[in-house]
C-alpha cells in the first residue's frame, strides 16, 4: 500500500509509503493520503496524527513522471489531476484543502521538498531531524505551487523569507528552517517519528474542547481584522466555558 494508517489512540500516524520513489505523491497516493485524514477526522478515538515517510525520506513532493504522462481524458488513479479547480474536492497532493479541527504533525526525515514542503506547511506542526532538506524545488522543472506552497508558507515564516524559496527553489537545511520558524523543534537522526509521536500524545492528553477551540480561533482569525478576530476569539472561548472543561480544570488545579 502506498499510504499506511497505525492507529494507537489517542494519537495515529499516517505513513507515505513509496520510498523506492522518495514518497513522491502521484494520484493513487494522494486519494489514499485524503480518505487517511477524512478518517482521522471522523474518528473520535483519535486527537491527534502525525504524518510521516517511510524510508529516510518525508516526502519529495508530486510525482513528476505522473505529471509527464498526464492525460485529463484518464480517469485512472494512478496520476495526479493538476486541473482540478474545484476546491471542496481533492487536491494534486491529497489533504491539502482540508481544514482538520484536529492537529497534525509532520516528522520530517530526509527530504521535505516541493509538494512535500507543501504538505509539510498544511501540518499544524513540523518536527524535523537535523539533516533534513526544505526548498520549493519545483521551481527547478517549471512545476508550480498548487497545494497551498504560496499561501501557508508566508504565513509560517514571513512574506521575505518565503519569496526567497518560492523564487530561487534553494535548499535549506533544518537548522536554517528552524531559525525562520518552519521547523518547530529539531531532533536527532531516526528519532523524528518516535518525537512527533510523543508531542502528538501529549497535545492528545491535554482539555481537547478548549485547545481545538484556541487553535481554530487563530486559523480563522490569523486573516481577520484585530477587532473581529478578538471578538472570535471571544466567542469561541465561552462556548468552552459554559462547556463546563475550563471549570473541571480549575477545580484540578485548586486539589494539586
Amino acid at each position: 500500500m502506498e499510504v499506511l494508517v497505525e492507529k494507537n489512540p489517542p494519537i495515529c500516524t499516517v505513513i507515505i509509503n513509496r520510498p523506492d520513489m522518495k514518497n513522491a505523491v502521484d494520484g493513487k497516493t494522494a486519494h489514499l493520503l485524503y480518505e487517511a485524514f477524512l478518517d482521522f477526522e471522523g474518528d473520535e478515538t483519535l486527537s491527534a496524527a502525525v504524518l510521516y515517510g517511510e524510508g529516510g525520506t518525508f516526502c519529495a513532493g508530486a510525482d513528476l513522471k505522473a505529471i509527464s504522462q498526464y492525460n485529463p481524458d484518464d480517469d485512472s488513479l494512478s496520476r495526479i489531476n493538476p486541473l482540478e479547480r474545484d476546491m471542496s474536492k481533492i487536491a494534486p497532493m491529497g489533504p491539502s484543502r482540508l481544514t482538520l479541527s484536529k492537529p497534525v504533525i509532520a516528522a520530517i526525515s530526509g527530504f521535505a521538498v516541493a509538494g512535500g514542503l507543501e504538505l509539510a506547511c498544511w501540518c499544524d506542526l513540523r518536527v524535523a531531524e537535523y539533516d533534513a532538506v526544505f526548498g520549493v524545488f519545483c521551481r527547478r522543472f517549471g512545476v508550480p505551487l498548487i497545494d497551498g506552497g504560496t499561501q501557508r508558507l508566508p504565513r509560517l515564516i514571513g512574506a521575505s523569507r518565503a519569496m526567497d524559496l518560492i523564487l530561487t527553489g534553494r535548499a535549506i537545511g533544518a537548522e536554517e528552517a528552524h531559525n525562520i520558524g518552519l521547523v518547530n523543534r529539531l531532533v536527532d537522526k531516526g528519532s523524528v517519528r518516535k518525537e512527533a509521536e510523543k508531542l502528538a500524545r501529549e497535545i492528545a492528553a491535554l482539555p481537547q474542547l478548549c485547545m481545538r477551540s484556541d487553535r481554530e480561533a487563530m486559523i480563522r482569525g490569523i486573516e481577520m481584522e484585530m477587532q473581529d478576530a478578538l471578538e472570535l476569539e471571544f466567542r469561541m472561548g465561552i462556548k468552552v466555558l459554559e462547556s463546563g472543561e475550563s471549570v473541571s480544570g480549575a477545580r484540578r488545579f485548586t486539589k494539586k
